[in-house]
């Protein structure tokens, strides 16, 4: 299991687009991949979910991956956060 934090920079926050390339990209990897706010976690591959965590500019978010591409898909949603969030 890997996790990194990443601090919403998108004035907008967590909104509609980004949240659905989130998902995207999340789907492309077998990993679990998870996001969390406070107290609020919501699966990457489930665009609502991820919605409704409301996450907006200045927050921090924790990504969890787990599973047999970890690595891989850890690395690729960094690299999707500091280019998308």
């Amino acid at each position: 299991m890997q996790q990194f934090d990443y601090t919403i920079s998108d004035p907008m926050g967590l909104h509609a687009r980004p949240a659905g390339q989130l998902v995207r990209q999340a789907a492309a990897f077998k990993s679990r991949v998870t996001i969390r706010r406070g107290d609020r976690e919501a699966d990457c591959t489930r665009l609502l979910r991820v919605m409704a965590l409301c996450a907006a500019a200045g927050e921090t978010v924790t990504f969890t991956v787990d599973g047999e591409d970890e690595q891989a898909a850890c690395e690729a949603m960094r690299a999707f956060c500091a280019e998308s969030l």
